[in-house]
């Protein structure tokens, strides 16, 4: 595995609410290892929040004695007691009541099937050169409308409410994340990002861009970061850049 993780601020933002994690190897059970989560919430409830989930999951997955049957069932299962967490802490401190983050999660074991997790609006891409596909799905009020049929994908870039999440790791309920398995071929390189990268660029930006400087994983990632704030970077901007 080849794997470069950048994260920035942006232009409009105070603080960085994003927190990533990378690693090649192992981590835990798993074979390796990535992580985008987006926090949101008032002061530093958001910044709290997405660092808290992703030190809680991994110190779950690290903890674990026994190689699960399913890795799937042990990605649900660590994400959920990671919910339970963050509830938990959120009792103890009211300052942190409201937070939440999104968390979409990827590893590849063996034969190159990569199980990927998401919750809220970051998301997983699969690029080729040949074109680019979304694997998950946004759990937020304007995928809704595209799916509906209301709005165009373009439109939902730009549409005022494009930040209402419907879903996302928070204090106050424990949710379910989506779940994908993807077999992975030798051409393919995956990017995972927050909102901030995502809302500007387009898919097709965002496949140019790769495709135009994918043998140096790292240019890549200061690239895509780059053209987002030259977008406008509206919102901190992280990307995890992978391949097998």
């Amino acid at each position: 595995m080849q794997s470069i993780g950048m994260t920035d601020i942006g232009i409009s933002r105070q603080i960085n609410q994003d927190y990533i994690f990378s690693s090649d190897t192992t981590v835990g059970i798993l074979p390796n290892l990535y992580i985008v989560a987006d926090g949101m919430g008032g002061h530093n409830a958001g910044d709290f929040a997405s660092r808290f989930c992703v030190e809680h999951f991994i110190e779950y997955i690290s903890n674990l004695e026994e190689r699960p049957i399913s890795i799937l069932n042990c990605i649900e299962d660590g994400i959920r007691s990671t919910n339970e967490q963050m509830i938990v802490a959120a009792a103890k401190s009211p300052d942190l009541m409201g937070m939440g983050t999104t968390f979409v999660l990827a590893t590849v074991r063996e034969g190159n099937v990569m199980i990927v997790a998401n919750v809220g609006d970051s998301r997983l891409y699969r690029i080729k050169k040949s074109g680019i596909t979304q694997i998950t799905q946004d759990h937020s009020l304007v995928a809704e409308m595209v799916k509906n049929g209301d709005i165009t994908k373009d439109e939902a870039r730009f549409h005022p409410k494009k930040n209402v999440v419907t879903r996302a790791i928070s204090a106050s309920v424990v949710v379910n994340p989506d779940m994908f398995e993807v077999v992975l071929d030798e051409d393919d390189l995956i990017l995972m990002c927050s909102d901030g990268l995502s809302n500007m660029l387009s898919d097709s930006e965002i496949c140019e861009t790769v495709n135009s400087n994918r043998e140096d994983l790292h240019n890549l990632a200061e690239k895509l970061i780059a053209k987002a704030n030259e977008n406008g970077g509206k919102d901190n901007i992280s990307v995890i850049l992978f391949c097998v």
